[in-house]
């Protein structure tokens, strides 16, 4: 931890706000590495993921707590390192139909986005699919 917390205060930190997932997650990591106590002082909040990842490609920040797919999505950035899953909730993107659902292309859309070419895509821009 001593080295992680080097690297984290060598300059402001930029994370989402926890107001939105990213920032309940990236600081969930860094309470479970016990470096948060360390860290906290050097973090810039920023109102949300992308907010935060442009921080660092204008260089306002030398590092991001961001999710590896928006990090993958820019030329201007690199993936320093990845949090353990096991240092944060898990990260989902749940799917439902609503039952009270009119539109008749409802229920083909939710089975496009669970489909083996969906999932495809997916995987194509970072994601894990189940």
């Amino acid at each position: 931890p001593a080295a992680l917390v080097r690297v984290l205060t060598a300059g402001p930190l930029a994370m989402a706000d926890t107001a939105v997932p990213a920032g309940k997650y990236g600081q969930a990591s860094l309470e479970k590495l016990g470096v948060w106590a360390q860290v906290s002082p050097k973090v810039v909040r920023a109102e949300n993921v992308r907010a935060t990842l442009a921080l660092v490609e204008r260089g306002a920040a030398p590092l991001a707590i961001v999710y590896a797919t928006d990090a993958k999505a820019s030329a201007k950035v690199r993936i320093a390192g990845v949090f353990p899953e096991a240092t944060h909730p898990a990260i989902t993107y749940p799917i439902a139909r609503l039952k009270t659902s009119t539109n008749p292309e409802a229920e083909g859309f939710r089975r496009f986005l669970v489909s083996p070419a969906c999932k495809a895509i997916f995987v194509r821009y970072g994601f894990s699919a189940r």
